[in-house]
């Protein structure tokens, strides 16, 4: 497979994790296997006809080009942009590993570090990839927000992941339960006591969560887990993409 259906790339702030602050350029994948109520980019779960490529870091300068994008004309252009001061190549979804095989074709291009952004329900499609994946940035899916349980999967997700630097990231809203946190937390310990934590409030007004649920969670998490952090999405506060 030499292309790949693309939303858009263009460079912007890192507004999620560890990494926040940081410029990276993002290359946002088209297609996802989910359907998260609080999900911030539902226009990525389709195939568009055309994508966006921004011509200058940060200019929103964009040009439209039919889908799907050629990975070598996709490469030249990404490593031409991202010479510009960027910290890594955050791809990113929808969920990319969805065309892991497009990506099989792609990293192994692109110059710098591979920032992944992913729900971390496709351990099989991981696997191909993780050779040339640097950071993993790993969702965990709560039942009450994505309609259906991917314990297994993220189990396998996250022992596979841990081979690369890796960190696990809970959006909690006012549905999160206390049953399927506790799980969450318990997997991620069964794994790797010492990996990192986000917990991330969800910016849906419907589902706001109060600041005292917020740190409820974190301190059960504290009970099993030395690394715990609350980090909302600064991104949404900036006003950037």
């Amino acid at each position: 497979m030499n292309t790949l259906q693309l939303i858009e790339s263009f460079s912007s702030i890192q507004g999620e994790g560890p990494y926040i602050g940081y410029r990276q350029l993002f290359l946002r994948l088209a297609g996802c296997n989910a359907a998260c109520i609080f999900c911030d980019t539902s226009e990525s779960r389709g195939i568009p006809a055309t994508c966006m490529l921004e011509q200058t870091p940060g200019q929103r300068d964009f040009t439209v080009l039919p889908n799907p994008v050629p990975v070598d004309a996709l490469a030249h252009r990404v490593n031409h942009l991202s010479k510009a001061g960027h910290h890594s190549v955050s791809i990113t979804g929808g969920e990319p590993l969805c065309q892991s095989e497009a990506l099989l074709q792609l990293l192994p291009l692109l110059q710098g570090r591979i920032y992944l952004e992913t729900n971390g329900t496709l351990p099989e499609e991981l696997a191909k990839v993780l050779p040339y994946i640097d950071i993993v940035s790993m969702d965990i899916k709560l039942p009450s927000t994505s309609g259906r349980e991917y314990w297994q999967e993220h189990h396998r997700f996250l022992t596979l992941a841990s081979q690369k630097e890796v960190f696990v990231k809970i959006v909690v809203s006012s549905l999160t339960g206390e049953g399927e946190f506790l799980e969450a937390i318990h997997l991620i310990s069964s794994v790797d006591v010492m990996l990192p934590l986000i917990l991330q409030p969800v910016t849906h007004a419907a589902l706001a969560i109060e600041t005292e649920r917020i740190v409820k969670w974190q301190e059960r998490a504290l009970d099993y887990l030395p690394n715990v952090r609350v980090i909302p999405q600064t991104h949404k506060y900036l006003g950037v993409l």
